[in-house]
Protein backbone atom coordinates (compact mmCIF):
# COMPACT_ATOMS: atom_id res chain seq x y z
CA UNK A 1 0.00 0.00 0.00
CA UNK A 2 2.80 2.41 0.89
CA UNK A 3 4.59 1.67 -2.36
CA UNK A 4 1.41 2.44 -4.33
CA UNK A 5 1.03 5.76 -2.51
CA UNK A 6 4.64 6.71 -3.32
CA UNK A 7 4.14 5.76 -6.98
CA UNK A 8 0.89 7.76 -7.11
CA UNK A 9 2.54 10.81 -5.52
CA UNK A 10 5.53 10.58 -7.90
CA UNK A 11 3.18 10.28 -10.90
CA UNK A 12 1.18 13.31 -9.78
CA UNK A 13 4.36 15.37 -9.30
CA UNK A 14 5.63 14.34 -12.74
CA UNK A 15 2.29 15.13 -14.37
CA UNK A 16 2.11 18.51 -12.61
CA UNK A 17 5.60 19.37 -13.86
CA UNK A 18 4.71 18.41 -17.43
CA UNK A 19 1.37 20.24 -17.31
CA UNK A 20 2.89 23.47 -16.06
CA UNK A 21 5.80 23.25 -18.51
CA UNK A 22 3.48 23.42 -21.52
CA UNK A 23 2.53 27.03 -20.71
CA UNK A 24 4.43 30.14 -19.76
CA UNK A 25 3.44 33.06 -17.62
CA UNK A 26 3.74 36.04 -19.96
CA UNK A 27 5.13 36.63 -23.46
CA UNK A 28 5.74 39.92 -25.28
CA UNK A 29 6.63 40.47 -28.93
CA UNK A 30 5.86 41.61 -32.45
CA UNK A 31 2.84 40.79 -34.60
CA UNK A 32 3.36 40.98 -38.37
CA UNK A 33 0.55 40.77 -40.93
CA UNK A 34 -1.98 43.14 -42.47
CA UNK A 35 -2.15 44.78 -39.02
CA UNK A 36 1.41 45.21 -37.70
CA UNK A 37 2.06 45.90 -34.05
CA UNK A 38 2.85 44.46 -30.64
CA UNK A 39 1.30 41.59 -28.71
CA UNK A 40 1.39 40.55 -25.07
CA UNK A 41 -0.11 37.27 -23.86
CA UNK A 42 -0.58 36.26 -20.23
CA UNK A 43 -1.94 33.02 -18.79
CA UNK A 44 -4.44 33.62 -16.02
CA UNK A 45 -4.90 30.00 -15.04
CA UNK A 46 -4.69 26.57 -16.60
CA UNK A 47 -5.30 26.85 -20.32
CA UNK A 48 -6.92 30.31 -20.12
CA UNK A 49 -5.02 33.34 -21.38
CA UNK A 50 -5.62 36.99 -22.14
CA UNK A 51 -3.92 38.72 -25.07
CA UNK A 52 -3.57 42.39 -25.83
CA UNK A 53 -2.69 43.62 -29.32
CA UNK A 54 -1.76 47.13 -30.37
CA UNK A 55 -1.81 47.38 -34.17
CA UNK A 56 -1.19 50.01 -36.84
CA UNK A 57 -3.01 50.24 -40.17
CA UNK A 58 -4.52 52.85 -42.51
CA UNK A 59 -2.79 55.72 -40.73
CA UNK A 60 -4.41 54.75 -37.44
CA UNK A 61 -4.14 52.56 -34.39
CA UNK A 62 -6.32 49.87 -32.79
CA UNK A 63 -6.24 48.16 -29.40
CA UNK A 64 -7.61 44.62 -29.17
CA UNK A 65 -8.25 42.54 -26.05
CA UNK A 66 -8.85 38.79 -26.34
CA UNK A 67 -9.77 35.96 -23.98
CA UNK A 68 -8.24 32.71 -25.26
CA UNK A 69 -8.45 29.00 -24.56
CA UNK A 70 -5.20 27.20 -25.38
CA UNK A 71 -4.62 23.44 -25.52
CA UNK A 72 -1.54 21.37 -26.42
CA UNK A 73 -1.21 18.90 -29.27
CA UNK A 74 -0.19 15.73 -27.45
CA UNK A 75 1.82 14.41 -30.40
CA UNK A 76 4.06 17.52 -30.76
CA UNK A 77 5.56 18.87 -27.51
CA UNK A 78 5.54 22.67 -27.44
CA UNK A 79 2.81 23.05 -30.08
CA UNK A 80 -0.57 24.40 -28.94
CA UNK A 81 -3.77 25.44 -30.66
CA UNK A 82 -5.94 28.26 -29.36
CA UNK A 83 -9.33 29.88 -29.87
CA UNK A 84 -10.55 33.18 -28.49
CA UNK A 85 -12.98 36.06 -28.51
CA UNK A 86 -12.69 39.74 -27.62
CA UNK A 87 -13.09 43.28 -28.82
CA UNK A 88 -11.28 46.23 -30.36
CA UNK A 89 -11.32 50.02 -30.38
CA UNK A 90 -9.39 52.24 -32.76
CA UNK A 91 -9.09 55.27 -35.01
CA UNK A 92 -8.47 55.20 -38.80
CA UNK A 93 -7.68 57.87 -41.39
CA UNK A 94 -10.50 57.63 -43.96
CA UNK A 95 -8.34 59.01 -46.78
CA UNK A 96 -5.95 56.07 -46.40
CA UNK A 97 -8.64 53.47 -45.73
CA UNK A 98 -10.87 54.43 -48.66
CA UNK A 99 -7.99 54.97 -51.09
CA UNK A 100 -9.28 52.26 -53.47
CA UNK A 101 -12.96 52.60 -52.61
CA UNK A 102 -15.41 54.82 -54.53
CA UNK A 103 -17.39 55.47 -51.32
CA UNK A 104 -14.94 58.05 -49.96
CA UNK A 105 -15.47 59.73 -46.59
CA UNK A 106 -13.40 62.68 -45.36
CA UNK A 107 -11.59 62.79 -42.00
CA UNK A 108 -11.03 60.15 -39.36
CA UNK A 109 -13.43 57.80 -37.64
CA UNK A 110 -13.46 55.77 -34.45
CA UNK A 111 -14.25 52.07 -34.59
CA UNK A 112 -15.48 49.64 -31.96
CA UNK A 113 -16.14 45.96 -32.59
CA UNK A 114 -15.81 42.27 -31.80
CA UNK A 115 -12.90 39.96 -32.64
CA UNK A 116 -12.38 36.22 -32.91
CA UNK A 117 -9.05 34.39 -33.08
CA UNK A 118 -7.88 30.87 -33.99
CA UNK A 119 -4.29 29.78 -34.34
CA UNK A 120 -1.25 27.66 -33.58
CA UNK A 121 1.63 28.53 -31.26
CA UNK A 122 4.98 26.79 -30.77
CA UNK A 123 7.03 27.51 -27.63
CA UNK A 124 10.71 26.58 -27.87
CA UNK A 125 12.19 24.70 -24.94
CA UNK A 126 15.81 25.66 -25.62
CA UNK A 127 15.31 29.43 -25.95
CA UNK A 128 12.76 31.77 -24.31
CA UNK A 129 10.76 32.47 -27.48
CA UNK A 130 7.59 31.31 -29.14
CA UNK A 131 6.13 31.77 -32.59
CA UNK A 132 2.49 31.75 -33.53
CA UNK A 133 0.34 31.99 -36.61
CA UNK A 134 -3.29 32.98 -36.37
CA UNK A 135 -6.36 34.30 -38.12
CA UNK A 136 -8.19 37.11 -36.32
CA UNK A 137 -11.38 38.14 -38.14
CA UNK A 138 -13.27 41.12 -36.72
CA UNK A 139 -16.53 43.00 -37.18
CA UNK A 140 -16.93 46.72 -36.54
CA UNK A 141 -20.12 47.56 -34.68
CA UNK A 142 -19.50 51.32 -34.36
CA UNK A 143 -17.82 53.61 -36.86
CA UNK A 144 -17.31 51.86 -40.17
CA UNK A 145 -19.57 48.79 -39.83
CA UNK A 146 -18.14 45.93 -41.85
CA UNK A 147 -16.38 42.56 -41.61
CA UNK A 148 -12.56 42.31 -41.64
CA UNK A 149 -11.45 38.87 -42.74
CA UNK A 150 -7.81 39.75 -43.40
CA UNK A 151 -6.53 39.62 -39.81
CA UNK A 152 -3.96 36.85 -40.40
CA UNK A 153 -0.56 37.35 -38.75
CA UNK A 154 2.61 35.80 -37.39
CA UNK A 155 3.64 36.63 -33.82
CA UNK A 156 7.13 36.23 -32.37
CA UNK A 157 7.31 36.69 -28.60
CA UNK A 158 9.89 36.63 -25.82
CA UNK A 159 8.68 34.30 -23.05
CA UNK A 160 9.06 35.45 -19.43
Amino acid sequence: MRRKMIMLAASLLLFTGVASAQHYGTALGARVGFFNGITVKHFIGGSNAIEGIGAFRWGGFALTGLYEWQKPFESVPGLDYFLGVGGHIGVWDNDRYYRYNHDRRAGNFTILGVDFIAGLEYTFREVPFNIGIDWKPAFNLVGDSHWWGDGAAISIRYVF
